[in-house]
């Protein structure tokens, strides 16, 4: 995944698709249920053309 990508990720808005093809709304969601609903992280670690990893931490 590209950097810029990679930095908007999380962005409640933020589509790759194009325009009336998404509502960019997944990742921000995720992002807010694991932060805010559980006091947990998410992270996302990727290098282009390799793959990429997600990490969600949730607390005990």
């Amino acid at each position: 995944m590209p950097e810029e990508v990679k930095a908007k990720l999380f962005e409640q808005g933020f589509t790759t698709k194009g325009v009336g093809k998404g509502t960019g709304l997944g990742m921000a969601i995720a992002y807010q249920i694991v932060t805010e609903k559980h006091g947990g992280m998410i992270s996302c670690h990727s290098k282009a053309g390799q793959g990429t990893i997600f990490r969600i931490m949730i607390p005990r």
